[in-house]
C-alpha cells in the first residue's frame, strides 16, 4: 500500500517556510494504519523490547500500538510540565527553534531494551534528546522508530551509531 498518498502536505505550518507532513488523513483511514502498524514492527519481531517511547505528541499514536503488540510497557516522553511525578529533561534544536523534553525518572530501569517511537525524523534534534535521557536512565536502546524521515534534513547523523528505521522516507 503506497503510504505517502495519506500524508498530507501543509505549507508554512507551523511558521513560514515549514513544510508540515500531516498524519491525519492516514489516521482516519483503519487500513491504512493497520498497514502502518504492520510495516512499523516488521522488523521488531526478533528484537528483545520491554519499554517503547512514544515522543509527544504524534508519536503517541503508533507507539502505543506498537507497544500493545510488542507487549511492552509505554513511556510518554513530553513538553515540560506536562508529566505529574518527578522527571529529568534534555533540550534540543529543532528545524524551526528550540525545545525540552521530559520523562519520568522512574520510567526505565537500568538494562531495560527500548525502543524510541515518534512520527517524523528531521533534524534529529528530538531523537537526540529521547536517546540522551534513555541513556541517562540506564536503558538500552534496540532501535529508534519513525513514521516518515525527511532524509534532506540528514538527522541521521545527529543519532549516528542507533538502528534507525523509518516506514516512509522524503
Amino acid at each position: 500500500m503506497p503510504l505517502k498518498k495519506y500524508i498530507r502536505d501543509i505549507q508554512d505550518f507551523p511558521k513560514p517556510g515549514i513544510g508540515f507532513k500531516d498524519i491525519t488523513p492516514l489516521l482516519l483511514n483503519p487500513i491504512a494504519r493497520k498497514e502502518t502498524l504492520h510495516l512499523l514492527i516488521s522488523n521488531l519481531k526478533d528484537k528483545q523490547i520491554n519499554k517503547v517511547i512514544g515522543v509527544e505528541s504524534r508519536g503517541f499514536f503508533f507507539g502505543i500500538l506498537i507497544a500493545e503488540e510488542l507487549n511492552a510497557g509505554f513511556i510518554p516522553v513530553r513538553k515540560p510540565k506536562k508529566l505529574p511525578f518527578d522527571t529529568i529533561s534534555a533540550s534540543y534544536d529543532l528545524e524551526y527553534g528550540t525545545d525540552t523534553l521530559e520523562i519520568h525518572i522512574d520510567a526505565i530501569q537500568k538494562g531495560d531494551k527500548v525502543l524510541i517511537h515518534d512520527d517524523v525524523l528531521a533534524t534529529g534534534g528530538t531523537a537526540k534528546a529521547v536517546c540522551e535521557l534513555v541513556e541517562r536512565l540506564g536503558g538500552e536502546i534496540v532501535q529508534c522508530n519513525f513514521l516518515m524521515e525527511l532524509s534532506f534534513l540528514n538527522g541521521r547523523e545527529k543519532i549516528a551509531g542507533k538502528p534507525i528505521f523509518s516506514a516512509i522516507t522524503y
